[in-house]
């Protein structure tokens, strides 16, 4: 039995906005829990039966054993799914992306221009745009119904963010020792991953600079790019988070998944990081609000999301995309807020 949504049609397929005020993420099950259904059977087809449960049941452990402050959240997530994979969704962090920061040709304030890769089918058309309410005020996620964590969001007069992930650290010729190997100390750590310090920091930060201060100093789990948009023109920068150490450009500034100011030789992370960054270069600061400038190489067959964000002027667009047959297109029609 297919336990998947049917395939969208693009020119009709909408992405739901659904406002849960100071209820918080979790609330976007009772709201859509079909499409959370559909990404968790995706990610079991994509990972296999036996990985699934073996990482969802690891993923429960290490969220208990680091005392994280969202695991009430995500159990609550798991009760409600009625299978596995909410543990595993909710800490998994192997997508990469394209991000840039800079100034908004269409009006003031600084843009954020951001896509998201991932092999994982079901992300691009199973979107939604959720509205929460927390102390520092009002904000907007681009998210999945089910996940507790931040990837890309907006709040409207504060900033706009967006994660990307960096290469994985070489220590050995093997990928996949490497990546055993950087589990270690993330098994040991107490920290938060990079998407829950993303979600902190809209709940919590009040203006640009509180939230730079966040990302910047606030321990993380493992290591993350960050990019953040102001609401004053030239306000903004990328963060490249290291172990232990912090490299921050301001904008005009772009990020993919490779080191630009730091860090050092790692593992490949998607599909031409070079070249993805070199695009998101020439096009940041000239390409209009629309997404035209989703193109090769930036435009690839793991492109999930499109995004442009501006916090001064409280809008966000968003866009899904799918690749049936290994080519990627729009899965979603166009977002607007």
């Amino acid at each position: 039995m297919d336990n998947h949504l049917p395939k969208p049609d693009p020119a009709t397929r909408a992405i739901p906005r659904l406002d849960t005020g100071r209820a918080g993420p979790v609330a976007l099950i009772g709201a859509d829990l079909a499409r959370f259904q559909d990404i968790a059977a995706s990610a079991e087809d994509y990972y296999g039966w036996t990985a699934f449960r073996i990482g969802d049941r690891l993923s429960r452990r290490w969220l208990e054993k680091s005392d994280n402050p969202y695991r009430a959240e995500i159990t609550e997530v798991a009760e409600r799914l009625g299978r596995p994979g909410a543990y595993l969704l909710n800490l998994s962090y192997e997508w990469t992306c394209t991000a840039g920061v800079g100034p908004d040709p269409e009006g003031a304030g600084a843009r954020l221009l951001r896509t998201l890769d991932w092999p994982l089918p079901g992300l691009g058309r199973d979107v939604v745009v959720a509205g929460h309410e927390g102390p520092a005020g009002r904000w907007w996620n681009v998210t999945w119904p089910g996940f507790v964590g931040v990837a890309t969001a907006m709040a409207p007069g504060r900033f706009a963010a967006a994660i990307n992930q960096p290469p994985m650290r070489r220590l050995t010729p093997s990928c996949r020792l490497d990546w055993g190997l950087a589990r270690i100390p993330l098994w040991r750590s107490r920290a938060l991953p990079p998407v829950h310090l993303l979600r902190r920091v809209f709940d919590e930060a009040k203006t640009y600079t509180d939230a730079k201060a966040m990302l910047c100093e606030t321990p993380l789990a493992i290591p993350a790019f960050f990019t953040l948009a102001g609401t004053e023109d030239g306000e903004g920068c990328v963060i490249e988070r290291g172990q232990g150490s912090v490299y921050q450009r301001d904008a005009p500034a772009s990020i993919a998944n490779h080191w630009i100011a730091g860090g050092g030789p790692g593992h490949p992370r998607g599909r031409d990081s070079e070249g993805r960054w070199r695009m998101m270069e020439e096009v940041r600061d000239l390409a209009p609000g629309d997404f035209s400038w989703v193109r090769p190489p930036i435009l690839n067959p793991t492109t999930r999301l499109a995004v442009v964000a501006n916090a001064a002027r409280g809008t966000l667009s968003v866009q899904g995309f799918e690749a049936p047959g290994g080519k990627a297109g729009p899965a979603t029609a166009v977002f607007r807020l």
